[in-house]
């Protein structure tokens, strides 16, 4: 116990920082005070709830990284990542080691081998909420407000918004307290965060999420998807090993019984795993720009290696057939959500590799190619709305808005997706199936819908599972653009 004449607090064993050139082992140490420092939080606790109450104030810190170069002597930059602006001293606070052990591992590796000096491990200076210290134990939860007889932030720490934001991806972030700079592009307590609130929203742990994610805006490319999932796991050549669905159900065999849920989550998540995270996860995220910001915000501290967006628009163009694709190449952002965090004069920018990923897998669908590719897709700028039922307001305003902009696709999910791509720096894109197209007279009515989703939706979600399984094959250096860099950006990726 550090007395104090007001404020005793209970703290776990102080650790001393210690120096590292492996990566390996000081992804361990970080491990290792973790888990103290939880574990310790986690039976303090445990006591109080039982009706120990302690005088004291609990408290225990998240581990921290952290490097200092001295040297001017230019990195290797050939990555986009991995090396820090200029000389000093930079770091991040770390929360579940373990979940994030094999990127740790890659970051810090390459700053090692970059740097040519150490990094240092040890208990950083930001105490752990209580809420996220026993959030892995299932069978303990955090009372709300008024339930204890007591006040919880009188003895444990509870989250802080200080150091719960984006200010950092943002580019709004000034130094650490002490002067330091950003090693990683979120703290801790943001981690933290998005990790609970994933788990709420999609109903699957947030370890069974994969490095590439698929979104949709409909639930007949999740049935599609579990169907390609079996498939998948009936070929033991396919490299794919088990298929998780809400509820954290699991299946490893084509036959595996997946029970439904009694009350399904906002944006069900569905994990097609492979070894390391190679998989594709799919997350149903609904209709509407709110719900896309809300799962790309907690998808993004995942570090994914791409997130697509595959679901359907309407056609602007009378060219188009229902059931042709749209490739984004460009976004008209009406969406409005992001406005505050990134304004709308910032472009976005199409991602080459992505492109040609998703033309490539179109191509090899499809069974098209060069010319012929042009009789079903179009390549093009996509608008994203916040108003569903835009077609219903006078069309004088829109419409010349959406023909000066070149659009040849609306709907209320790409353009969000693709600039929380750009902001968290997770690459991304866009391929849509048009199912409707109001300006022309053919509206999404209910037997038209029927016709179109039985002959689309499958080989929708195949060109989708197939652009992935060509990035995944990328080397991550060209994915990973530096188009998604800015000026100064933290060396962790």
């Amino acid at each position: 116990m550090n007395a104090q004449d007001q404020n005793p607090i209970l703290t776990p064993p102080a650790a001393a920082p210690e120096a590292f050139t492996s990566a390996e082992a000081a992804v361990s140490r970080l491990e290792a005070l973790y888990a103290q420092a939880t574990g310790f939080l986690f039976d303090r606790f445990s006591e109080t709830l039982a009706g120990a109450r302690t005088k004291a104030r609990v408290r225990a810190f998240y581990p921290e990284v952290r490097i200092t170069s001295t040297s001017h002597a230019k990195a290797d930059s050939r990555l986009s990542f991995g090396h820090l602006a200029v000389p000093g001293t930079y770091a991040a606070t770390i929360t579940r080691p373990d979940l994030f052990r094999n990127y740790l591992i890659q970051q810090i590796d390459i700053l090692i081998r970059n740097h040519g000096v150490p990094v240092v491990i040890g208990p950083s200076a930001t105490p752990i909420p209580v809420h996220f210290a026993v959030a892995s134990n299932p069978g303990v939860l955090v009372p709300q407000e008024g339930v204890l007889d007591f006040p919880l932030r009188d003895i444990f720490d509870v989250p802080d918004l200080s150091t719960t934001n984006d200010d950092i991806v943002n580019g709004t972030a000034k130094p650490n307290p002490d002067g330091s700079g950003h090693l990683a592009p979120f703290t801790a307590q943001r981690v933290d965060y998005s990790l609970a609130r994933l788990a709420h929203y999609t109903a699957t742990d947030p370890a069974h999420f994969q490095n590439h994610v698929l979104f949709t805006n409909y639930q007949f490319y999740v049935d599609e998807f579990e169907a390609v999932a079996r498939k998948m796991l009936a070929d033991p050549s396919s490299g794919y090993t088990a298929f998780v669905a809400p509820g954290n159900h699991e299946i490893t065999s084509a036959d595996g019984d997946l029970p439904s849920l009694s009350k399904m989550p906002q944006m069900p998540s569905y994990h097609l795993k492979r070894r390391g995270g190679q998989g594709i996860t799919l997350v149903n995220i609904g209709v509407g720009p709110s719900n896309a910001k809300t799962a790309t915000d907690h998808i993004a501290v995942l570090r994914p290696h791409a997130w697509l967006m595959v679901g359907h628009c309407a056609g602007l163009r009378n060219s188009q057939s229902l059931g042709d694709f749209v490739l984004a190449h460009a976004y008209l952002r009406e969406d409005k959500v992001l406005d505050d965090d990134l304004p709308v004069w910032v472009p976005i920018p199409a991602l080459a590799e992505i492109q040609i990923a998703l033309q490539d897998a179109v191509a090899e669908v499809t069974q098209l190619d060069g010319f012929e590719l042009k009789r079903i897709m179009r390549t093009g700028t996509v608008a994203t709305v916040d108003n569903r039922n835009w077609e219903l307001r006078d069309q004088t305003g829109p419409v010349q808005r959406l023909s000066q902009s070149r659009a040849v696709a609306l709907d209320m999910e790409s353009a969000t997706i693709a600039a929380n791509g750009f902001r968290f720096r997770v690459p991304y894109g866009t391929l849509l199936c048009v199912s409707d197209k109001p300006l022309h007279g053919e509206l999404k009515l209910p037997g038209m819908a029927t016709d179109f989703y039985k002959t689309q939706v499958s080989r929708h979600l195949l060109i989708g599972v197939r652009a992935m399984e060509l990035l995944r094959d990328m080397p991550i250096e060209k994915i990973h653009s530096r188009k998604l860099r800015s000026f100064e950006e933290t060396a962790f990726l």
